[in-house]
């Protein structure tokens, strides 16, 4: 039990941001975040998003999800903040791929647009694979990048991924079964 604790509340701190678990009292700096976001700037951006349906106890579920998933090892999902203000600028999560003699998990980020070009991408996410790796006691992280989301390939390049291969018809998104790049890290 004294390792599940440990694993949600893993963090980390870099000079311009915190990387933690969503508490609920970050309700208000949260919905802001996604509510000062920036019509959608390319295809792989949601741009502006209706939150109307995000209620702070809406919020409270969320972290409450968020536990879980940690407290069961599926997912572990980070806030990112910036200590300056306190603002939440993204989102950076680990899904448990398969544990056991693989200690394998895959990587999701998200920076709200307004917050883009500023280095908070490539400083959030190699904070975030230092708790990957000694937190959260994976071995091998992947990223699976769509094949024409070049921003996101040079920020999974920035922080030492590594790309391995392009798996062919990997995702149904966008109403077809698409091909994802992989990029991985391993501990080191």
């Amino acid at each position: 039990m004294q390792e599940t604790r440990e694993r949600f509340d893993a963090s980390s701190k870099t000079d311009r941001l915190q990387i933690r678990p969503l508490q609920k009292s970050d309700y208000e700096t949260w919905l802001q975040g996604f509510t000062n976001r920036y019509p959608s700037q390319y295809r792989h951006d949601a741009g502006q998003i209706d939150m109307s349906e995000c209620t702070e106890e809406w919020f409270g579920g969320l972290v409450d999800k968020h536990q879980e998933l940690a407290s069961n090892d599926t997912a572990h999902v980070f806030g990112v903040f910036r200590i300056e203000d306190g603002k939440h600028i993204g989102m950076v999560d680990f899904s448990t791929l398969a544990r056991d003699n693989f200690q394998w998990g895959r990587l999701g980020y998200t920076i709200h647009n307004q917050f883009w070009r500023q280095g908070y991408g490539k400083e959030a996410v190699g904070a975030a694979l230092q708790i990957a790796f000694t937190d959260l006691g994976f071995h091998r992280i992947e990223a699976h990048i769509n094949t024409d989301n070049d921003a996101s390939v040079r920020l999974a390049e920035s922080v030492g991924m590594e790309y391995e291969c392009t798996r062919k018809g990997f995702i149904n998104e966008f109403e077809e079964w698409t091909d994802h790049l992989v990029f991985y890290k391993n501990a080191q």
